[in-house]
Order: structure tokens, then C-alpha cells, then sequence
């Protein structure tokens, strides 16, 4: 079965090209920073004697055009991977906001697609994106099954206590107002790899996925027992435009200075995080302005990593104890100086890290920790669009079984 994965997050746009099951795409690819000038297109074919690769900069004005673009190359008389769009079988599709309807993976259909438009305000810069790329890829590839995997699905099985907010029971009954967690398929991928490499299926585990946007699990017995993503992908670590945490007084603070509710939401979804603190959204450019000594930079780390780490403590508590602390996605799996910073002085748990082990670049899980650690620590590169490629597929083959 052939599945292709679309992976759209808030400025990227991943993807890979199954012959399920096999686990190996044929291709993969990227776009980063999608609506800047910088952005760039990369495309990788691993079929054939001979692997593929180009690089192309151009003007990505939003994940629409990004994935217009990713689709000319699977199709690309050199570079491509398909003759024809009705090669594909499925497209497997990241959606950010399932609300508590979707608690696995299921067929795209009118109605659930309107739920994921109904989601639009909780999830306003992914929601949106993974509702065009789905129509889109319905256009492209019509023969072809269109298959959603949530985010909040992972989150699902948080009791009762962790979700809830101390509001008014009547907003949680009717409203569906709680925590409903995020990056659930990256948190489960590395999970499931770290009890592997363990062989321990009842690890007590904090995932710490570090991206644009980024959140901090707690799993025990591979379930999410709790999750720093609330409501809404807003709430909890500090990421590349979105503030984290903050008093809710704020919001009214800023109101009664003449700001309107959706300059607010601007402001603390798209102008905050570490581009409110540096004027600038992606860690690569912050890190580099740290390495010239830039206070700033600086002080936007401090405050990175203070947030992750204060996370850990709270998470080593909720677990009664800790087996692995486990760093992915793109700055979590790449930002050694990062990882140093959050595990610095996190000695009353047990947490040593190796600083060779930590420095030293890998595309493959490894341990960073020092010989006398009382918990490993991991790096653990994700790969959400296999885990989309394995729950489609297996969606696809209950229901021609059933």
C-alpha cells in the first residue's frame, strides 16, 4: 500500500513516501521556514541504486505553495517517485486538533473534516494549515484514501484530574474546555523507541519534544498521563512565537490598555515566545547570535531552558520517580548547548550528562548521560511520519478486513 504523509506544522511542511508496510520511505522531504524569504525546499529519493538529493530556495509564501511545490517533485520526471497521482493509495495526514471526538486515527470524511474546521480556534496556526493540505491532497490524489492522525490523541488516556481546568463544570460539559495535550505522534514514536532501547514497557519516562513549537510529556506504561499543552497549543514551554505560559490577568491587563481580543491572540500566539524576546522565531539564528555574545540571545536561553526545567521537576513528581528524560524534534534532538542548560543542576534527581556524549552529532538514538546518572538521557531523533505511515495503514487494513 502506497501512503504518502503530510506533515504540516506551524512553519514547516514535512513529508515522506511509504510502500507500506515496509518501514523505509522511498522519499522524504521538507519546507522550512515557510512565509519567509528564506525559505527553502529539500527533497531526498532513497529508491533506486542511487539516492537523490536537491536543495531549492525559494519564495514559500504558505503551506498551500509549499505543498504545491512537494507534489510537482513526487511527480518530477528525474526526482520523483510516482508516474501518476493515482499511484497513491493514502495520504496520511498530521492534524493537530482532534477535541475529544477523535481518539484515533480515522477515514477523513465531510463530517470529520468539519470538526477539523469547528477546531480552527483552538488550534488557529495548525488547524488551518492541515484542513488545506487535506483538501488539497483530496484534488491531487482523488483515487487515494485520506487518512487523519491527531495530535490529541495520544493525550487521551490522562485521567481526569490532569485534564481538567477549576472552572465552572458547565464549560467542561458543554464547551469541551480542558487540556487536550499536542504532539502526541512525535511523544508516542519516542516513547515506544526509548522502552525498546530500555526493555522496559513500564518506563517512567518525560518526553521533551523541542521545536517551534514545543511541549513536555509524562508517560508511564506508554501512556500520556500528563502533558504541558493544554486547551490549545498554547499554554506550557516557551516556543518560537507562542508565549508559553503566562497569567491569564495579563490578557485582561492588555485589554483595558486599548488591545482588542484578536491582537491578543496575535500577540500571544504569533509575536511572543522567542521572537517577543529576540526578534527572531528560529533557534538557529538565536543560537547563532548567542555564540557573538549577544545578551539577549542569551537571556532568551536562560529563560528556555528555566521553563523546561521547572516542567521536569514537576513531571519527576507526578511520576514518583523517573527511568529517562528523552530530548527530540529539531532543537531537542540538534541544540547540544540547549540540553546542557536544562540538565544542569538537576543533580537531586539523578540527572548527569556526559558533555563528550552530549556534543556529539548522530541521526541515531543515543545515550547522553554520564556513567554515575541515576536516569539516562536520550536523544531520540523523532519520525512522526512513520508512525502516520504505520496507524494509516493500519486504519486502512482493519477497515478492508471488517
Amino acid at each position: 500500500m502506497t501512503i504518502l504523509v503530510i506533515n504540516a506544522g506551524s512553519s514547516s511542511l514535512k513529508y515522506q513516501f511509504f510502500n507500506m508496510p515496509a518501514d523505509t520511505p522511498l522519499c522524504t522531504g521538507q519546507v522550512e521556514r515557510i512565509g519567509t524569504p528564506d525559505a527553502f525546499i529539500r527533497h531526498q529519493v532513497h529508491a533506486g541504486e542511487k539516492p537523490q538529493r536537491v536543495e531549492r530556495r525559494e519564495g514559500v509564501t504558505d503551506h498551500a505553495a509549499g505543498l504545491q511545490q512537494v507534489l510537482a517533485l513526487l511527480l518530477d520526471p528525474v526526482l520523483g517517485v510516482i508516474g501518476s497521482p493515482d499511484e497513491i493509495d493514502a495520504v496520511g495526514h498530521r492534524v493537530v486538533h482532534g477535541g475529544e471526538r477523535f481518539a484515533q486515527t480515522t477515514l477523513i470524511t465531510p463530517a470529520v473534516k468539519e470538526t477539523i474546521r469547528a477546531l480552527f480556534p483552538l488550534a488557529p496556526l495548525h488547524n488551518p494549515v492541515n484542513y488545506t493540505c487535506i483538501e488539497i491532497a483530496e484534488t491531487t490524489f482523488p483515487q487515494a484514501k485520506q487518512v487523519a492522525v491527531f495530535d490529541t490523541a495520544f493525550h487521551q488516556t490522562m485521567p481526569d484530574y490532569a485534564f481538567r481546568y477549576a472552572l465552572p463544570a458547565n464549560l467542561y460539559k458543554q464547551e469541551g474546555i480542558r487540556a487536550y495535550g499536542f504532539h502526541g505522534t512525535s511523544h508516542q514514536y519516542v516513547s515506544q523507541q526509548a522502552m525498546a532501547w530500555l526493555g522496559k514497557p513500564d518506563a517512567k519516562l518525560i518526553s521533551i519534544h523541542l521545536g517551534n513549537g514545543s511541549s513536555i510529556t509524562a508517560v508511564r506504561n506508554g501512556q500520556s498521563v500528563d502533558t504541558s499543552m493544554g486547551f490549545s497549543p498554547l499554554s506550557g514551554l516557551v516556543m518560537g512565537t507562542r508565549s508559553g505560559d503566562v497569567d491569564p490577568a495579563v490578557i485582561f491587563h492588555l485589554i483595558d490598555r486599548g488591545y482588542r481580543a484578536d491582537d491578543v491572540n496575535r500577540l500571544l500566539n504569533k509575536q511572543s515566545g522567542m521572537q517577543g524576546l529576540t526578534g527572531r522565531s528560529d533557534m538557529r539564528d538565536i543560537r547563532a547570535a548567542l555564540e557573538t555574545g549577544d545578551r539577549t540571545a542569551a537571556l532568551a536561553y536562560e529563560i528556555y531552558a528555566y521553563r523546561v526545567k521547572k516542567y521536569i521537576g514537576a513531571y519527576a513528581a507526578i511520576l514518583n520517580g523517573l527511568d529517562a528524560i528523552l530530548f527530540t524534534a529539531g532543537i531537542g534532538e540538534n541544540d547540544a548547548t540547549l540540553r546542557a542548560m536544562i540538565c544542569t543542576d538537576l543533580n537531586y534527581l539523578g540527572i548527569a550528562l556526559d558533555a563528550d556524549k552530549n556534543q556529539m552529532p548522530s541521526r541515531d538514538l543515543r545515550a547522553i548521560h554520564a556513567a554515575d546518572s541515576l536516569v539516562t538521557v536520550l536523544v531520540v531523533p523523532t519520525n512522526e511520519e512513520l508512525q502516520i505511515a504505520r496507524q494509516s495503514y493500519e486504519v486502512l487494513r482493519t477497515n478492508h478486513l471488517s
